[in-house]
């Protein structure tokens, strides 16, 4: 089997998360079209996509367990753990209710009901909080991530530059400058030897 780091929780969480939060879209579309044949339409697939969408949620829960009991992780990122973990199964409930309850009363009616559709949204804002703890977890507290990246090796590919162009271009400058003080000293050095030697010229002429 291929190795995903750190597991295949964040594969399957990307469909529930699509698949449930289009079905809730839509199942609020159907209450607002007043066209009957396109609302059928969006019924059927909002119904579908909360069928699948709760099948593939059994196996992001499962995913996600094995993830909580192996990932390693310190006591502020346990925490961080322990919400996500209960908003996910306090979320996957719910799905699972409103899947049971739209397969016996609404696969052959023509649309939803207010307490459904209640419920519906309910699921919808634990899921968005349940993302949003496990993005916490990765970008946050960085469980599941093997290495970071090294800033000072960062490279731009757009505009053909890097970070070290920028020092490189610091160092120049400097080398350029400090190579100009040496002229400087050099040239005000043979001055004054320009100097002294026409003071000891002068000497010499009055002496003779």
């Amino acid at each position: 089997m291929i190795e995903i780091i750190p597991n295949y929780h964040p594969i399957f969480v990307h469909f529930t998360l699509g698949l449930l939060g289009s079905s809730v879209g839509l199942f609020v579309l159907t209450r607002v079209i007043s066209n009957q044949d396109l609302k059928h339409q969006l019924l059927t697939v909002a119904l579908w996509n909360l069928w699948l969408g709760a099948m593939v949620t059994i196996i992001t829960i499962g995913a996600g367990w094995y993830a909580f009991n192996t990932v390693e992780h310190d006591d502020p990122s346990h925490l961080v753990m322990l919400n996500h973990r209960n908003l996910a199964l306090s979320t996957f409930i719910i799905v699972m209710v409103l899947a049971v309850w739209s397969w016996r009363k609404f696969r052959h009616a023509e649309q939803i009901s207010i307490p459904f559709l209640a419920a519906a949204i309910l699921a919808a804002g634990l899921l968005v909080a349940t993302a949003w703890h496990g993005a916490e977890l990765v970008f946050r507290h960085g469980l599941g991530v093997i290495s970071l990246p090294d800033k000072d090796a960062h490279h731009h590919g757009s505009n053909g530059h890097s970070h070290d162009d920028g020092d490189d271009h610091h160092h120049d400058s400097d080398d350029a400058d400090h190579q100009h003080d040496e002229d400087i000293a050099d040239h005000q050095h043979d001055e004054d030897e320009d100097a002294e030697d026409h003071h000891h010229d002068d000497g010499d002429d009055h002496s003779h």
